[in-house]
């Protein structure tokens, strides 16, 4: 298998998968966030994801209905390297409640997602931030196994919303991987959860580790987006988790926050890269998946692995911040 010599490879918990440690999540790819899925975006992201050694690519049957599905399998299976494709169910339920889910559906979300991508097997087929009660009810998981006898799956993960649900969910023995928002303003993930992570040999992707562009560094107060942008509408969860918004922050501090962030780390790179860059501080971490719809994004998040590792003065001042502006709010939350 030939990878790009740039890029760093990290192992994917149990599964054994080695996967680039700055991969690729495709929320907004070709769109997103308001604005009409472009299938010639897509693939030309996804094709320059792949030629920089990106290995591992995060989809979900619920991105652009279906869209981002199809441009994943659309592009991975015309090229030659070996490229694992993640995908998510389980957010068509509705209404999203825990009666919702049966292991009949999930199995049609699972052929559904196969038809959608036109691969003959995901390689990673995650549940989709469930409600807490399913976390609860061992058939859901039980299903998964079948599907895997079958062939349609590789390996089962989850996509959660809460560290709580992270731990009950790796009780499975056959979940391998956890999805879950970890960044600069999201703490509590590296205390018990990364603990048992260890012990379990459970893979780590990490998700929105730029608080929806927070820390990017870029924003300004009284900044504007899009109405179907969801910066717009779900900063109080109206649509869905708050905590996919921004982490959870409210705007105006965390930008407070940023302003510290910037102290410490100064202006010679952007603050997203070193926010990428503190989140593979952790070794528990198997890869982080930012979006982007934009060359230079991508190419800006790949960068970010080859900054210097931050020391520890600067860890503690991001703890700090963390402490200052953010943890009151946030951490007993999620």
């Amino acid at each position: 298998m030939c990878y790009c010599a740039c890029m760093n490879y990290r192992t994917l918990g149990k599964t054994g998968i080695k996967v680039s440690e700055v991969s690729l999540g495709t929320w907004q790819l070709g769109g997103g966030w308001g604005q009409k899925f472009d299938n010639a975006a897509a693939d030309r992201i996804l094709n320059e994801a792949i030629d920089l050694g990106i290995n591992f690519i995060d989809t979900a049957d619920v991105y652009s209905d279906g869209a981002s599905e199809a441009a994943v399998g659309r592009v991975v299976s015309k090229r030659s390297e070996r490229v694992y494709v993640a995908t998510k169910c389980g957010r068509l339920v509705s209404p999203h409640v825990s009666e919702g889910y049966t292991a009949q559906g999930m199995r049609g979300f699972v052929d559904q997602s196969l038809k959608n991508s036109g691969l003959e097997q995901i390689d990673l087929i995650q549940l989709h931030c469930p409600p807490t009660e399913v976390y609860y009810r061992p058939e859901i998981f039980e299903e998964f196994d079948r599907l895997r006898a079958e062939g349609k799956i590789s390996h089962l993960g989850v996509s959660v919303e809460k560290v709580e649900e992270a731990i009950k969910a790796i009780e499975y023995p056959n979940v391998t991987t956890v999805q879950i928002i970890f960044n600069m303003f999201r703490h509590r993930p590296s205390e018990l959860f990364f603990e048992l992570v260890r012990r379990r040999d459970i893979g780590v992707i990490v998700r929105v580790p730029l608080a929806s562009g927070l820390l990017s560094g870029k924003m300004t107060r009284g900044q504007s987006f899009a109405e179907g942008d969801h910066r717009t509408f779900n900063r109080d969860g109206k649509a869905f988790d708050k905590g996919e918004t921004f982490s959870g922050v409210n705007f105006e501090q965390g930008l407070q926050a940023v302003d510290a962030l910037k102290e410490i780390f100064g202006d010679e790179e952007p603050l997203a890269l070193w926010a990428i860059r503190w989140i593979l501080m952790f070794a528990e971490v198997s890869c982080v998946i930012p979006g982007t719809s934009r060359s230079e994004q991508l190419r800006q998040n790949i960068r970010a692995a080859d900054l210097p590792a931050i020391d520890d003065n600067k860890m503690d001042a991001v703890r700090e911040v963390y402490n200052r502006y953010i943890r009151r709010d946030v951490h007993h939350r999620w």
